[in-house]
Protein backbone atom coordinates (compact mmCIF):
# COMPACT_ATOMS: atom_id res chain seq x y z
CA UNK A 1 0.00 0.00 0.00
CA UNK A 2 3.00 2.25 0.96
CA UNK A 3 4.27 2.06 -3.01
CA UNK A 4 0.97 2.30 -4.27
CA UNK A 5 0.38 5.60 -2.14
CA UNK A 6 3.48 6.98 -3.32
CA UNK A 7 2.85 6.21 -7.25
CA UNK A 8 -0.99 7.56 -6.47
CA UNK A 9 0.31 11.11 -5.25
CA UNK A 10 2.98 11.59 -7.75
CA UNK A 11 0.09 10.88 -10.55
CA UNK A 12 -2.31 13.48 -8.57
CA UNK A 13 0.51 15.82 -8.58
CA UNK A 14 1.46 15.77 -12.29
CA UNK A 15 -2.30 15.69 -13.74
CA UNK A 16 -2.90 18.78 -11.69
CA UNK A 17 0.31 20.10 -12.87
CA UNK A 18 -0.35 20.03 -16.35
CA UNK A 19 -3.82 20.64 -15.90
CA UNK A 20 -5.37 17.72 -16.93
CA UNK A 21 -8.11 17.28 -14.58
CA UNK A 22 -9.84 20.74 -12.37
CA UNK A 23 -10.07 18.39 -9.29
CA UNK A 24 -9.24 15.08 -7.85
CA UNK A 25 -11.37 12.84 -5.52
CA UNK A 26 -9.55 10.58 -3.05
CA UNK A 27 -9.02 9.79 0.22
CA UNK A 28 -7.10 11.31 2.97
CA UNK A 29 -6.06 10.61 6.54
CA UNK A 30 -9.71 10.28 9.08
CA UNK A 31 -9.67 12.91 12.18
CA UNK A 32 -10.69 9.73 14.20
CA UNK A 33 -8.09 6.88 14.58
CA UNK A 34 -8.23 3.94 11.89
CA UNK A 35 -10.27 6.43 9.29
CA UNK A 36 -10.07 7.42 6.02
CA UNK A 37 -12.62 10.25 4.88
CA UNK A 38 -13.33 11.71 1.24
CA UNK A 39 -11.07 14.37 0.13
CA UNK A 40 -11.12 17.00 -3.17
CA UNK A 41 -7.29 17.71 -4.11
CA UNK A 42 -7.39 20.99 -6.06
CA UNK A 43 -3.88 22.08 -6.26
CA UNK A 44 -0.20 19.88 -7.14
CA UNK A 45 1.12 20.90 -3.60
CA UNK A 46 -1.96 18.93 -1.74
CA UNK A 47 -1.35 15.77 -3.26
CA UNK A 48 0.74 14.71 -0.55
CA UNK A 49 -2.37 14.05 1.43
CA UNK A 50 -3.65 11.05 -0.45
CA UNK A 51 -3.40 8.14 0.97
CA UNK A 52 -4.73 4.10 -0.16
CA UNK A 53 -5.46 1.39 2.04
CA UNK A 54 -7.77 -0.70 3.77
CA UNK A 55 -9.35 1.87 5.98
CA UNK A 56 -10.60 3.73 2.45
CA UNK A 57 -14.19 2.11 2.30
CA UNK A 58 -17.00 5.19 0.01
CA UNK A 59 -17.52 4.39 -3.24
CA UNK A 60 -16.11 7.92 -4.80
CA UNK A 61 -18.13 7.86 -8.01
CA UNK A 62 -21.17 9.66 -5.37
CA UNK A 63 -18.86 12.47 -5.40
CA UNK A 64 -18.06 12.03 -9.07
CA UNK A 65 -22.04 12.16 -9.82
CA UNK A 66 -22.24 15.54 -7.31
CA UNK A 67 -19.26 17.91 -8.78
CA UNK A 68 -20.41 17.34 -12.38
CA UNK A 69 -23.99 18.04 -11.83
CA UNK A 70 -23.19 21.35 -9.57
CA UNK A 71 -20.86 22.29 -12.38
CA UNK A 72 -23.64 22.39 -14.95
CA UNK A 73 -25.81 23.50 -13.08
CA UNK A 74 -24.13 26.59 -12.82
CA UNK A 75 -23.02 26.63 -16.26
CA UNK A 76 -26.70 27.31 -17.11
CA UNK A 77 -26.30 30.93 -15.75
CA UNK A 78 -23.67 31.22 -18.16
CA UNK A 79 -23.40 32.67 -22.12
CA UNK A 80 -23.79 29.94 -24.08
CA UNK A 81 -20.27 30.87 -26.00
CA UNK A 82 -18.53 31.14 -22.20
CA UNK A 83 -19.51 27.62 -20.63
CA UNK A 84 -16.24 25.72 -19.86
CA UNK A 85 -15.87 22.13 -19.32
CA UNK A 86 -14.53 20.56 -15.56
CA UNK A 87 -12.43 17.13 -15.73
CA UNK A 88 -12.79 15.11 -12.71
CA UNK A 89 -10.45 12.86 -11.29
CA UNK A 90 -10.88 10.04 -8.87
CA UNK A 91 -9.24 6.90 -7.46
CA UNK A 92 -11.41 4.49 -8.46
CA UNK A 93 -11.16 0.60 -7.01
CA UNK A 94 -13.46 -1.95 -9.12
CA UNK A 95 -16.34 -1.14 -7.85
CA UNK A 96 -15.92 2.21 -8.13
CA UNK A 97 -15.27 2.23 -11.96
CA UNK A 98 -18.89 -0.45 -11.88
CA UNK A 99 -20.66 2.80 -10.60
CA UNK A 100 -18.50 5.24 -12.71
CA UNK A 101 -19.82 3.02 -15.95
CA UNK A 102 -23.34 2.90 -14.95
CA UNK A 103 -23.14 6.86 -14.98
CA UNK A 104 -21.91 6.52 -18.13
CA UNK A 105 -24.49 4.52 -19.55
CA UNK A 106 -27.16 6.53 -18.00
CA UNK A 107 -25.70 9.38 -19.77
CA UNK A 108 -24.94 11.64 -16.74
CA UNK A 109 -21.74 12.84 -18.13
CA UNK A 110 -19.58 12.25 -21.09
CA UNK A 111 -16.19 9.82 -20.51
CA UNK A 112 -14.28 13.21 -21.09
CA UNK A 113 -15.10 14.56 -18.33
CA UNK A 114 -13.94 12.16 -15.70
CA UNK A 115 -10.40 10.98 -15.47
CA UNK A 116 -10.01 7.37 -13.85
CA UNK A 117 -6.93 6.73 -11.43
CA UNK A 118 -7.39 3.07 -11.04
CA UNK A 119 -6.31 1.66 -7.60
CA UNK A 120 -6.46 -2.41 -6.78
CA UNK A 121 -7.76 -3.37 -3.37
CA UNK A 122 -8.21 -6.24 -1.43
CA UNK A 123 -11.39 -5.21 0.76
CA UNK A 124 -12.13 -2.76 3.42
CA UNK A 125 -12.17 -3.04 6.69
CA UNK A 126 -16.22 -3.03 7.96
CA UNK A 127 -15.99 -0.40 10.83
CA UNK A 128 -19.11 -1.90 13.17
CA UNK A 129 -17.42 -5.30 12.85
CA UNK A 130 -14.24 -4.72 14.27
CA UNK A 131 -16.16 -2.51 17.21
CA UNK A 132 -17.91 -5.48 18.07
CA UNK A 133 -14.49 -7.59 18.01
CA UNK A 134 -13.20 -4.82 20.53
CA UNK A 135 -16.46 -5.35 22.41
CA UNK A 136 -17.27 -1.98 21.80
CA UNK A 137 -14.10 -0.21 23.45
CA UNK A 138 -12.90 3.42 22.48
CA UNK A 139 -10.16 3.26 19.35
CA UNK A 140 -7.54 5.78 20.90
CA UNK A 141 -4.77 5.11 18.69
CA UNK A 142 -4.66 2.23 16.00
CA UNK A 143 -2.64 1.40 12.58
CA UNK A 144 -2.56 -1.45 10.17
CA UNK A 145 0.44 -3.58 10.60
CA UNK A 146 0.33 -5.53 7.87
CA UNK A 147 -2.41 -8.06 8.27
CA UNK A 148 -3.57 -7.27 11.20
CA UNK A 149 -4.82 -4.09 12.95
CA UNK A 150 -3.02 -2.87 16.55
CA UNK A 151 -5.07 -0.76 18.97
CA UNK A 152 -4.72 1.25 21.82
CA UNK A 153 -8.30 1.23 23.34
CA UNK A 154 -10.34 2.24 26.16
CA UNK A 155 -9.90 -1.37 27.09
CA UNK A 156 -5.87 -1.66 26.44
CA UNK A 157 -4.18 -3.04 23.60
CA UNK A 158 -5.74 -5.05 21.20
CA UNK A 159 -4.76 -6.60 17.93
CA UNK A 160 -7.22 -7.91 15.36
CA UNK A 161 -6.41 -10.22 11.97
CA UNK A 162 -7.46 -7.68 9.20
CA UNK A 163 -9.50 -11.27 7.73
CA UNK A 164 -11.45 -11.20 10.55
CA UNK A 165 -13.28 -7.61 9.97
CA UNK A 166 -12.77 -7.50 6.06
CA UNK A 167 -16.43 -6.32 5.22
CA UNK A 168 -18.57 -8.93 4.03
CA UNK A 169 -19.14 -7.22 0.57
CA UNK A 170 -15.10 -7.41 -0.44
CA UNK A 171 -15.72 -11.06 0.79
CA UNK A 172 -17.16 -12.46 -2.50
CA UNK A 173 -15.93 -9.57 -4.41
CA UNK A 174 -15.82 -10.41 -7.88
CA UNK A 175 -14.13 -7.24 -9.21
CA UNK A 176 -11.57 -5.85 -7.07
CA UNK A 177 -9.59 -4.53 -9.80
CA UNK A 178 -10.52 -1.53 -11.89
CA UNK A 179 -12.89 -2.57 -14.96
CA UNK A 180 -12.00 0.67 -16.64
CA UNK A 181 -9.56 3.30 -16.37
CA UNK A 182 -7.06 6.00 -18.17
CA UNK A 183 -4.22 5.27 -15.78
CA UNK A 184 -3.94 2.34 -13.48
CA UNK A 185 -1.66 2.35 -10.22
CA UNK A 186 0.19 -0.80 -9.39
CA UNK A 187 -0.06 -4.28 -9.76
CA UNK A 188 -3.58 -6.11 -10.11
CA UNK A 189 -4.62 -7.41 -6.54
CA UNK A 190 -5.43 -11.18 -6.02
CA UNK A 191 -8.87 -12.89 -6.81
CA UNK A 192 -11.46 -12.89 -3.59
CA UNK A 193 -13.73 -15.45 -3.42
CA UNK A 194 -16.42 -15.03 -6.06
CA UNK A 195 -17.80 -18.40 -5.89
CA UNK A 196 -19.50 -17.86 -2.55
CA UNK A 197 -21.05 -14.87 -3.82
CA UNK A 198 -24.70 -15.71 -3.28
CA UNK A 199 -24.17 -18.40 -0.51
CA UNK A 200 -26.53 -16.01 1.70
CA UNK A 201 -28.42 -15.40 -0.90
CA UNK A 202 -29.17 -19.13 -1.52
CA UNK A 203 -30.20 -20.01 1.78
CA UNK A 204 -32.56 -16.98 1.55
CA UNK A 205 -34.09 -18.49 -1.48
CA UNK A 206 -34.82 -21.88 0.00
CA UNK A 207 -37.33 -20.17 2.90
CA UNK A 208 -40.72 -20.22 2.12
CA UNK A 209 -42.64 -16.91 1.00
CA UNK A 210 -44.16 -16.51 4.52
CA UNK A 211 -40.79 -17.25 6.00
CA UNK A 212 -38.94 -14.30 3.59
CA UNK A 213 -41.80 -12.01 4.53
CA UNK A 214 -41.21 -12.27 7.98
CA UNK A 215 -37.71 -11.72 7.71
CA UNK A 216 -38.06 -8.62 5.54
CA UNK A 217 -40.78 -6.97 7.57
CA UNK A 218 -38.41 -7.70 10.75
CA UNK A 219 -35.54 -5.97 9.17
CA UNK A 220 -37.75 -2.92 8.23
CA UNK A 221 -38.90 -2.67 11.93
CA UNK A 222 -34.61 -1.30 12.18
CA UNK A 223 -35.34 1.35 9.42
CA UNK A 224 -35.77 4.94 10.86
CA UNK A 225 -35.46 6.26 7.38
CA UNK A 226 -32.71 8.47 7.99
CA UNK A 227 -32.02 7.73 4.45
CA UNK A 228 -28.54 7.65 4.42
CA UNK A 229 -28.46 4.43 2.47
CA UNK A 230 -30.13 6.46 -0.30
CA UNK A 231 -27.31 9.82 0.69
CA UNK A 232 -24.29 7.33 0.33
CA UNK A 233 -25.54 5.00 -3.09
CA UNK A 234 -23.58 6.03 -6.01
CA UNK A 235 -26.78 5.18 -8.12
CA UNK A 236 -29.32 6.88 -5.98
CA UNK A 237 -29.26 10.33 -7.39
CA UNK A 238 -32.79 11.62 -8.74
CA UNK A 239 -32.73 15.68 -8.36
CA UNK A 240 -36.86 14.60 -6.37
CA UNK A 241 -36.42 11.41 -4.54
CA UNK A 242 -40.08 10.06 -4.63
CA UNK A 243 -39.95 9.64 -0.50
CA UNK A 244 -40.32 13.52 -0.97
CA UNK A 245 -42.86 13.77 -3.85
CA UNK A 246 -45.95 15.70 -2.50
CA UNK A 247 -47.67 15.26 -5.88
CA UNK A 248 -48.11 12.21 -5.72
CA UNK A 249 -47.09 11.18 -1.86
CA UNK A 250 -45.75 7.92 -2.44
CA UNK A 251 -44.85 7.30 1.33
CA UNK A 252 -46.22 9.41 4.69
CA UNK A 253 -43.69 11.19 6.51
CA UNK A 254 -44.48 9.67 9.93
CA UNK A 255 -43.17 6.00 11.34
CA UNK A 256 -46.24 3.30 9.85
CA UNK A 257 -44.58 -0.04 8.98
CA UNK A 258 -45.97 0.09 5.35
CA UNK A 259 -44.21 3.42 4.41
CA UNK A 260 -41.06 2.19 5.51
CA UNK A 261 -41.41 -1.31 3.78
CA UNK A 262 -42.94 0.89 0.60
CA UNK A 263 -39.45 3.30 0.78
CA UNK A 264 -36.93 -0.15 0.57
CA UNK A 265 -39.22 -1.67 -1.76
CA UNK A 266 -39.51 0.78 -4.30
CA UNK A 267 -35.88 1.76 -3.56
CA UNK A 268 -34.14 -1.83 -3.92
CA UNK A 269 -36.31 -2.51 -7.09
CA UNK A 270 -34.52 0.81 -8.84
CA UNK A 271 -31.44 -0.91 -7.75
CA UNK A 272 -32.10 -3.46 -10.04
CA UNK A 273 -28.94 -3.61 -12.56
CA UNK A 274 -27.49 -1.26 -11.32
CA UNK A 275 -26.26 -1.59 -7.52
CA UNK A 276 -22.80 -2.61 -7.65
CA UNK A 277 -22.10 -4.14 -4.35
CA UNK A 278 -19.56 -1.57 -3.14
CA UNK A 279 -21.28 -1.84 1.07
CA UNK A 280 -21.75 2.13 1.05
CA UNK A 281 -25.33 1.58 2.28
CA UNK A 282 -24.67 -1.03 4.53
CA UNK A 283 -21.74 0.99 5.87
CA UNK A 284 -23.42 3.83 7.15
CA UNK A 285 -26.77 2.20 7.96
CA UNK A 286 -26.75 3.25 11.45
CA UNK A 287 -29.44 0.57 12.61
CA UNK A 288 -27.50 -2.40 10.79
CA UNK A 289 -30.07 -3.00 8.39
CA UNK A 290 -29.67 -6.06 6.38
CA UNK A 291 -29.67 -4.56 2.70
CA UNK A 292 -27.29 -5.94 1.23
CA UNK A 293 -28.80 -10.09 1.55
CA UNK A 294 -32.14 -7.78 -0.63
CA UNK A 295 -29.90 -6.34 -3.07
CA UNK A 296 -27.71 -9.73 -3.79
CA UNK A 297 -30.84 -11.50 -3.97
CA UNK A 298 -32.13 -8.76 -7.21
CA UNK A 299 -28.76 -8.80 -8.29
CA UNK A 300 -28.61 -13.07 -9.17
CA UNK A 301 -32.26 -12.78 -10.68
CA UNK A 302 -30.73 -9.70 -13.17
CA UNK A 303 -28.01 -12.63 -13.81
CA UNK A 304 -29.94 -15.11 -14.29
CA UNK A 305 -33.00 -13.68 -16.17
CA UNK A 306 -30.73 -10.98 -18.62
CA UNK A 307 -27.35 -12.34 -17.99
CA UNK A 308 -26.02 -9.00 -16.48
CA UNK A 309 -23.80 -7.88 -14.25
CA UNK A 310 -24.09 -4.68 -12.70
CA UNK A 311 -21.30 -1.77 -14.41
CA UNK A 312 -19.44 -4.85 -15.57
CA UNK A 313 -18.91 -3.79 -19.21
CA UNK A 314 -19.69 -0.43 -21.11
CA UNK A 315 -21.06 -2.30 -24.20
CA UNK A 316 -23.49 -4.47 -21.95
CA UNK A 317 -26.39 -1.92 -21.76
CA UNK A 318 -28.53 -1.99 -18.29
CA UNK A 319 -31.15 -4.66 -18.65
CA UNK A 320 -33.90 -2.46 -17.83
CA UNK A 321 -32.64 0.12 -20.41
CA UNK A 322 -33.10 -2.20 -23.57
CA UNK A 323 -35.13 -4.61 -24.70
CA UNK A 324 -33.87 -7.30 -25.97
CA UNK A 325 -36.30 -10.77 -27.08
CA UNK A 326 -33.63 -13.15 -27.03
CA UNK A 327 -33.69 -12.94 -23.09
CA UNK A 328 -37.10 -12.91 -22.69
CA UNK A 329 -38.01 -16.08 -21.60
CA UNK A 330 -41.98 -15.78 -22.23
CA UNK A 331 -43.28 -15.69 -25.78
CA UNK A 332 -46.87 -14.06 -25.18
CA UNK A 333 -45.44 -10.86 -26.58
CA UNK A 334 -44.24 -12.10 -29.89
CA UNK A 335 -46.81 -14.96 -30.17
CA UNK A 336 -50.36 -14.16 -28.42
Amino acid sequence: MENIETKLREEANRLLLEKKVDVIIGFEKGTLPLTATPCFITKPEEADKLVWNNLCTQNLAKFVHDLITAHKNSQKRVKPEDRKKKVIGVVARGCTTRSLIIHLQERQYGRDEVFIIGVPCDGYVDGKGLKVKINGADIIEGSMDGAQIKMKTSDGDKTVDFKDVLADCCKTCRFNNPIISDVMIGSPAPPMNPDAEYDDVKEFEAKTIEERWAYFAKEMEKCIRCYACRQACPSCYCPTCFVEQSQPQWVGIGEDATDTQVFQFMRLYHMVGRCVDCGSCVSVCPMGVDLRKFLKKLDKDCLEFFGNRAGSSMEDMPPLGKFDEHHDKQDFIYNP
